[in-house]
């Protein structure tokens, strides 16, 4: 086949890219360039230019050649326009969600030529064609199984999707890498938002929405218990970063309004943890909503699935109820559902239902 493979520098990307050649395809390297460095060089270092030399040095190595897609205009409209905007009406984003679906397998593959047969890239799952439709398959490796990040992607591009390293495990992929010796073999994986490099998050935010101070307010009892710099940087279910003596305090509710932050005590906060919640804005990955009313539930990419209870409502809405109370759970998450292994889809949280 012919293949274009996403390579981002990391192990994984590598790894697969070794075991596409060593299976005989005709392959294609791509690294797309949506670091926001230019604008965003005062805050820090946008490690792209390393990046892109792990990527060349690998491709060298396996003699296949290599293309740099620019994509920052792109990205921007998408997917940083849709994280400002979650965050200024108070909700908690989920970009690399959006990213898979509108970038990585949607502007990208406009952009290459129709003559490739898959995009190969380094995701921890796997696709199964069953029949005419394709199901995506969770990784086996519980802690990086990445299908909640592909929740949103489609069967026209799940037809066109491989993903080589989702029957692996993260140490069987770093021992593949070092007995190869791989330019990447000991680089340390990334972490956070794909976009945003060594920029630390809070300062991205503040460069954009900038700062407001408003109180954080112990919900329990009406008392100021401090500040904080705009309802924008606190999320709820959040712990660490609140600034605040005698915790642990925990953000149960934002006040967008009058910019304030409710949180409450260790001792209180449970009653303010939720169970059951309505999705929207829901995409089924086979095409229709499932017909099964106990699934499995992730609210956040984690090991953590638990047992739910999923009623499908008008228009593109549901209703899950899930087994145990997440403390952590925002308007503005996607909820992702599963059948034991597979992936059924994703919606957006957008409120909570106390009927249940």
């Amino acid at each position: 086949m012919k293949i274009a493979v996403l390579l981002s520098g990391g192990v994984d990307s590598s790894v697969a890219l070794k075991m596409l050649k060593e299976q005989g395809h005709e392959l294609y390297g791509f690294y797309l360039k949506i670091w926001l460095e230019d604008e965003l060089s005062f805050l820090g270092d946008c490690p792209w230019q390393e990046d892109l030399d792990y990527v060349q040095r690998t491709c060298q190595m396996f003699d296949v050649p290599l293309k740099v897609i620019p994509l920052q205009s792109e990205y921007h409209k998408v997917v940083v326009k849709y994280v400002l905007d979650e965050l200024k009406v108070g909700r908690t984003p989920s970009p690399d969600i959006l990213c898979n679906h509108r970038v990585k397998f949607g502007f990208f593959p406009e952009k290459i030529d129709a003559s490739f047969d898959k995009v190969a890239s380094g995701h921890y799952a796997s696709v199964v064609k069953k029949g005419d439709l394709y199901y995506l398959k969770r990784g086996v490796d519980p802690v990086k199984d990445q299908t909640y990040f592909l929740s949103h992607l489609n069967q026209s591009q799940l037809s066109r999707c491989l993903f080589p390293i989702g029957e692996y495990s993260k140490a069987q992929i770093r021992q593949i890498a070092q007995e190869a010796n791989l330019p990447s073999a000991e680089r340390p994986d990334s972490q956070g938002i794909c976009f945003l490099g060594k920029i630390k998050y809070n300062d991205f935010v503040s460069s954009y929405l900038g700062k407001k101070e408003g109180q954080i307010i112990d919900i329990d009892t009406g008392k100021k218990l401090g500040v904080h710099q705009g309802f924008w940087f606190h999320t709820v279910g959040q712990r660490k970063g609140l600034g605040l003596a005698g915790g642990p305090w925990f953000v149960v509710r934002k006040d967008v309004k009058k910019n304030i932050v409710y949180v409450s005590h260790e001792t209180q906060y449970l009653k303010y943890v939720n169970s059951t919640f309505i999705i929207d804005e829901c995409n089924w990955i086979l095409g229709s909503s499932p017909t099964q009313k106990e699934v499995l539930v992730r609210v956040r990419h984690s090991p953590k699935i638990v047992p739910a209870r999923l009623e499908i409502l008008e228009g593109q809405q549901a209703r899950v109820s899930l087994s145990e109370p997440d403390p952590g759970i925002a308007t503005g998450q996607f909820a992702v559902i599963y059948d034991g292994d597979f992936c059924l889809g994703c919606g957006v949280i957008s409120s909570f239902d106390q009927s249940n």
